[in-house]
């Protein structure tokens, strides 16, 4: 049994009004160090996978057919045991 920890965030190029209206409200709130805010999406999958690299495999598959638009987003993962 392995899990896989998927973040999905928008490519550098893409504008993100959603990181900007938080790093906005943040600024409005008194925490004016924040210079730039980018959203991403964070997933846990468990995965009953018989090795390493088969899960790997497949957590590639799966973000490239469903969890990440591969056009506008970029994604890693990590795969751990247990």
């Amino acid at each position: 049994m392995f899990k896989a920890v998927v973040y999905v965030t928008l490519r550098e190029s893409v504008l993100d009004p959603q990181g900007q209206a938080v790093k906005g409200a943040l600024n409005t709130l008194g925490f004016d160090e924040v210079n730039n805010a980018r959203i991403g999406k964070y997933m846990e999958l468990e995965l009953n996978s018989a090795d390493r690299a088969q899960a790997e495999e497949r957590v590639r598959e799966m973000c490239e057919k469903l969890l990440a638009n591969t056009v506008v987003e970029d994604y890693r993962f990590e795969i751990v045991e247990g």
